[in-house]
């Protein structure tokens, strides 16, 4: 896959992008929109930083973008269940079955009440054994256990969906 990635223009440092997101966790980047619930745009800076590319389109609903002088930005941008299916559909992420699959700079999403729409996501910061650690806005959060069994919106019907990015 590497090859063909390479051969689009899809060049995802891992690194990078966990760089960008030990950087940045609990501020946010003035040449970037902030949202009250900002994880997802987040966790999308993260990935283009990373040099994830742009899929751009004319409709908020479609690709994954944000305008150059930030005006405006695709759904997927911003919302997690959209950037979920945004990977899942574009094959720019492939959903795995446990989080051993997963790497730094792969992302989590959280459907915290198991009703099947995705709240929340995170990026994979570090993974050593079974210790999966995580970077996050919204509730600012560094180096964080994935499983998220501390929060508030945590509940016994938690729901993970484990993205493998494609690089």
């Amino acid at each position: 896959m590497k090859s063909s990635n390479k051969r689009r223009g899809i060049i995802y440092d891992r690194q990078k992008a966990v760089a960008y997101s030990n950087a940045w966790w609990d501020k946010r980047n003035p040449k970037y929109p902030s949202f009250e619930n900002d994880c997802t745009n987040f966790i999308s800076q993260c990935l283009f930083e990373g040099g994830f590319k742009q899929q751009f389109s004319q409709y908020r609903h479609e690709g994954w973008w944000i305008h150059p002088n930030h005006s405006n930005w695709s759904v997927s941008w911003s919302v997690a269940h959209s950037l979920r299916w945004y990977l899942i559909l574009s094959k720019r992420g492939v959903e795995v079955n446990s989080p051993d699959s997963l790497s730094v700079g792969d992302i989590i999403f959280y459907d915290f009440d198991g009703n099947g729409a995705f709240q929340h996501s995170t990026i994979i910061v570090e993974k050593n054994g079974a210790s999966i650690l995580v970077n996050a806005h919204t509730s600012d959060s560094f180096y964080r256990d994935y499983s998220y069994t501390d929060s508030t919106a945590y509940t016994p019907n938690i729901k993970y969906s484990y993205i493998k990015i494609v690089d």
